[in-house]
């Protein structure tokens, strides 16, 4: 029993896979940097983030999930190191954890709530933090 579910996550992570053109990469980065454009980078990528610090996600195509922090002045940018399907309108992330905090190696699942649809999940990156960077 413990290969067959072995072999289910492998074969949902697997799912994440699958190869992208380059200009959807492309455009992913773009988006990546736009949405970035107001914040720096604030400290090196860690493994784990406690979820008292984050309120809420999005994404941005398939290359990364940007989680914002208790203020809007911070955002954990993770990249899955194999993609990640789109948080597209009406899709939620669903994360399983063991712990208060989520880590790298932690499946997140792409869910639709109303249709109860799942379009796939991913393992988890580091969490890279950035800040919003003062105007002057």
């Amino acid at each position: 029993m413990k290969h067959l579910t072995l072999l289910a996550c492998l074969g949902l992570l697997g799912a994440c896979t699958a190869d992208r053109p380059p200009e959807a990469a492309a455009n992913d980065e773009a988006k990546l940097a736009a949405t970035l454009a107001d914040y720096q980078q604030s400290g090196p990528p860690v493994s784990c983030v406690n979820e008292r610090d984050l309120h809420g996600n999005r994404s941005v195509g398939e290359a990364a999930i940007i989680f914002e922090g208790t203020t809007s002045a911070t955002l954990w940018v993770n990249r899955p190191p194999a993609g990640c399907p789109s948080l597209d309108s009406g899709r939620a992330l669903v994360t399983r954890t063991t712990s208060t905090q989520l880590c790298r190696g932690d499946i997140a699942t792409v869910f639709d709530p109303v249709a109860r649809i799942s379009y796939g999940g991913c393992g988890l990156g580091d969490f890279t933090p950035y800040r919003r960077m003062p105007r002057h």
